[in-house]
């Protein structure tokens, strides 16, 4: 009984799928990867501007990854009182004020001028893992979680990238970051001068 246990595991495994039926494992698109990354890591949460929906808030996937809209003027950012960190955030999801100053999430699309299409690969990844506007610039606000992402392979960050130059360029010129309502209220100069323009 044994015996013919044994032969017919062997015959089994004599009638194995020869190696070259066998699928390989196959090259994975950059762009189908990237996509992947960008939608399950969040990036629409927040670089994609909220509309009114028949339902509630919804992404304006026409505006995709093109960060805080141009045209939206915030008020200033309302005092925060003593205690615990504490964060406001606009309607369209884009804007953020706390004890940083205001942010405004940026255009990530390829457009050359307002987006990330004057950047390459390198300039986006070291952007990402140094926290660090275009790799070497001013930090990155909140809510960014780059410190997260920046734990990536550079093999994903490479896949973002490559999503992200494939989608369409929105032109969207965003905001530059505003300094904390304290240091804005002490400052003399023009709101023009605060917000670094």
């Amino acid at each position: 009984m044994k015996k013919l246990l044994v032969l017919a595991l062997v015959g089994c495994s004599n009638n194995a799928v020869p190696e070259e039926a066998m699928p390989r494992t196959q090259q994975v698109d950059p762009i189908e990867r990237g996509k992947l990354l960008v939608t399950t890591s969040g990036c629409h949460d927040c670089h994609t501007p909220l509309k009114m929906g028949p339902k509630g808030p919804e992404p304006d996937m026409a505006r995709q990854l093109s960060g805080h809209p141009a045209q939206l003027q915030m008020p200033p950012a309302p005092a925060l009182p003593e205690g615990p960190w504490i964060a406001v955030v606009s309607a369209t999801n884009t804007a953020w004020s706390g004890p940083w100053g205001t942010s405004f999430t940026a255009n990530l699309t390829p457009d050359a001028e307002t987006g990330i299409g004057s950047w390459n690969q390198a300039t986006f990844i070291a952007t990402i893992r140094n926290g660090k506007h275009m790799g070497a610039g001013r930090p990155l606000n909140p809510p960014m979680p780059w410190q997260g992402y920046a734990q990536m392979s550079d093999d994903d960050l490479g896949a973002i990238y490559a999503y992200l130059t494939s989608i369409p360029a929105v032109p969207n010129a965003v905001p530059a970051p505003l300094p904390p309502r304290a240091q804005v209220s002490a400052n003399v100069a023009g709101p023009e001068q605060v917000a670094g323009k």
